[in-house]
């Protein structure tokens, strides 16, 4: 039986076919979960840390009254942490915040006429709060890629949640706290799930309300931030991570394979697909993957996301076909493993992330490329970017008009005002110019 299916849309009718729905994605039923999720969010409104501890008790197994992380076992985190974890971790906290500051907007101002100006603001959000989920593996670099865009962007107050584990004394895991230290960030709290969420947007105990909520996580994190989209603002509702992969015959299977395996670690429902023109390369990848999942740690896990729906080799006629399969998948991560990769990855205008070449892997965008990791899932890099500077920014303008320059426009305004028969919008105009001011 093969490990992996295949999808073969080589005589696909290229003028008709819907591509997008010919390589389906996980079922990932946020509606469904939004129904358990709702008594969560109701409870931790009305009754704050006294729900949240005992939603940690039923979840996660962890008996505590205090949700609060003791600053000083974020600094022990860090002195226990591996030298080697440490090093890591500082190297991809400043090529993130290289990219980061690169990313900055400033100010523009617009001379719309003399004396009329509007000023486009770029202005910091004042509060976030930045989810970083524990479950099947304690994601440490998640601290990093929501940590340093904010911090760039200028947040004044950034609060960090993570689940507790009971492993670790009811704390979140110790690598997470570490990198917590690494970047400054001391208010960090000991809760997961939907019931973090709650908290963030209506504050509870020590935790003040929050302006924004960012992070990955599971099928409660994501139906969470749709219910409180609205009270809070959110980045995404992220879902299983996938990765697309269009290759040639001058791939090689050995790689292709390993990213394939690599994103699949993350959770059973975790979507890999290939799309290539090569039944050669197609054969070999297949013979990889066999060997590969059956040599590394969470094997089970890794058999079920690829031959899983969401999973699967992709024959194509060619790479124009390609091209338009991936394009309309939309991946997370997309990586480009051909003969040009560059011109290839430059035809693409829908993915989370492109990684070009054989030097590019995904795990590469995971921990150290100073490229962010939270990028948008199910299709949804059509519409959305991945998390960044601009994230934690928001617009404002800044309408600066002379007498004279308002003179100028009072009739046009008057005239529109009219036609949406809204006529004390002209009036506040005309009312200005209707006698000279008294004087006193």
């Amino acid at each position: 039986m093969s490990l992996i299916r295949r999808i073969d849309l080589r005589d696909a009718d290229r003028a008709s076919v819907d591509y997008r729905a010919s390589v389906p994605r996980a079922e990932f039923d946020v509606e469904a979960a939004t129904h358990q999720v709702q008594p969560i969010i109701d409870a931790v409104r009305a009754r704050g840390v006294e729900a949240i501890t005992e939603f940690s008790a039923r979840f996660d197994g962890v008996e505590t009254k205090d949700i609060t992380v003791p600053r000083e076992a974020v600094r022990a985190a860090l002195d226990e942490l591996d030298p080697g974890v440490r090093a890591a971790l500082e190297e991809s906290i400043r090529r993130l915040r290289m990219t980061s500051e690169a990313e900055l907007e400033h100010d523009v101002t617009s001379e719309v006429a003399p004396g009329a100006t509007v000023t486009h603001r770029k202005v910091a959000i004042d509060r976030v709060g930045l989810y970083v989920p524990g479950g099947l593996a304690p994601l440490v670099s998640s601290v990093v890629m929501n940590v340093v865009p904010a911090q760039v962007a200028g947040v004044r107050s950034i609060a960090l949640a993570s689940p507790p584990q009971e492993s670790n004394g009811g704390l979140p895991e110790p690598a997470i706290l570490a990198a917590c230290a690494l970047l400054g960030i001391d208010e960090v709290y000991a809760v997961g799930g939907a019931q973090a969420i709650a908290m963030f947007a209506y504050g509870a105990g020590p935790c003040e309300p929050v302006n924004l909520v960012t992070g990955p996580g599971n099928i409660y994190v994501a139906a969470a931030k749709r219910l409180l989209r609205g009270v809070v603002g959110i980045d995404s509702e992220a879902g299983p991570t996938e990765i697309a992969i269009l290759a040639d015959d001058s791939a090689d299977p050995a790689y292709v394979a390993a990213d394939m395996v690599s994103q699949a670690e993350h959770d059973p429902m975790a979507a890999s697909v290939l799309v290539t023109d090569s039944l050669a390369l197609a054969d070999a990848v297949e013979a990889e993957l066999d060997k590969q999942v059956h040599a590394t740690r969470h094997t089970e896990r890794i058999l079920t996301a690829l031959s899983g729906r969401q999973s699967a080799i992709v024959l194509v006629g060619d790479m124009d076909q390609g091209v338009a399969v991936v394009d309309a998948y939309a991946a997370e991560h997309l990586e480009i493993q051909t003969r040009d990769s560059a011109r290839h990855a430059a035809r693409v205008r829908n993915a989370g992330a492109i990684f070009v070449g054989p030097w590019s892997p995904v795990s590469l965008g995971d921990y150290c490329a100073g490229s962010n990791h939270v990028l948008p899932t199910a299709g949804c890099a059509c519409h959305s970017s991945g998390l960044s500077v601009r994230a934690f920014t928001k617009s404002v303008h800044v309408i600066d008009y002379s007498r004279e320059a308002l003179a100028e426009v009072a009739d046009h305004v008057v005239a529109l005002s009219g036609a949406e028969d809204l006529p004390g919008h002209g009036q506040a105009v005309s009312v200005r110019f209707d006698a000279e001011p008294t004087q006193p």
